[in-house]
């Protein structure tokens, strides 16, 4: 999806930093899991973009699941605990964007994620597409991700 030129260049510097930035920026939201050994396996960070221009809405911006970790209900129980949160700071949509080869996207759409529109980013000199969805009705995701 992503080159490789761009993946390699990535330094843990910058990353840091980002991070850091993430964490001080207000109404910015991270929710961790952690293994038993306390190694954190599974993040999710949201607030509303400058961008989002829809009320009472916000942006999953990122999370991630290590992969020997999938599969085994973590990533849906973190969604959880995300839109019990959302829902406790009364939005009612919540956004993400995910890139069209990106196969965790049938997770989202699994969890009532609906397609909002498709745009083209440019990342690595690449032009990839990338799939906006929206959650509009956050009761009827918790729903489902309570069955």
């Amino acid at each position: 999806m992503i080159p490789d030129d761009f993946l390699n260049n990535l330094s843990y510097e910058q990353r840091t930093e980002l991070w850091i930035h993430n964490i001080g920026r207000k109404n910015n939201f991270i929710l961790v899991a952690e293994s038993t050994e306390g190694e954190i396996i599974d993040f999710a960070d949201f607030w509303k973009r400058e961008t989002n221009t829809i009320p009472n809405s916000s942006d999953l911006t990122s999370i991630y699941l290590l992969e020997e970790y999938q599969g085994k209900g973590i990533g849906k129980k973190l969604l959880e605990r995300l839109f019990l949160q959302i829902k406790q700071l009364g939005y009612q949509s919540f956004f993400v964007d995910v890139l069209a080869e990106n196969k965790t996207r049938y997770f989202y759409e699994y969890y009532s994620a609906k397609f909002y529109k498709t745009v083209q980013i440019k990342i690595g000199g690449k032009i990839l597409d990338e799939i906006i969805y929206i959650w509009d009705n956050v009761d009827k995701v918790l729903e489902k991700l309570k069955n």
